[in-house]
């Protein structure tokens, strides 16, 4: 096993580019989402506007934490990704008919189980959501673990 894993200490420098990852991950996935609600006018099911609302902040948040050297922004970023992680999650479980279809919270408009695209035949909204959600988190994880001595 690696070193640092044992010690659950990783070097500054990886915690530190954890951040600039997290952040750029947080930004596409805002743009994304706006490019695909304003440009390709997809409108967003009830469990999109849950995460759009987890996802939207962290771009500011750890923009800020990294602007200010915040080692600690963590605290301020993992709840959201992980409740953001949950309901992305539970979005993908219904649309690829895991669970379902009468298990999900849109009642009217949008259903949430509507297929706008499929890269590759199987990259959609909700996955595109829920990896972001976990790429944050596990930079977030790093560099939390990057903090313990």
């Amino acid at each position: 096993m690696l070193k640092f894993l044992k010690k659950n200490i990783l070097p500054a420098k990886l915690a530190k580019l954890c951040l600039y990852i997290a952040w750029i991950q947080s930004l596409v996935a805002t743009l994304g989402s706006l490019y695909f609600s304003e440009i390709r006018h997809f409108t967003p099911c009830v469990l999109c506007w849950y995460q759009r609302i987890l996802m939207y902040p962290l771009t500011i948040i750890i923009a800020v934490g990294i602007w200010k050297k915040d080692k600690k922004v963590y605290r301020y970023v993992l709840p959201l990704t992980i409740i953001g992680g949950i309901i992305a999650l539970f979005h993908n479980l219904l649309y690829y008919k895991i669970l379902p279809e009468s298990a999900a919270p849109c009642a009217a408009g949008v259903s949430c189980t509507t297929k706008f695209f499929a890269w590759f035949g199987f990259i959609t909204i909700p996955l595109l959501s829920l990896t972001a959600f976990l790429i944050i988190t596990v930079c977030m994880v790093i560099s939390m673990q990057s903090k313990k001595k």
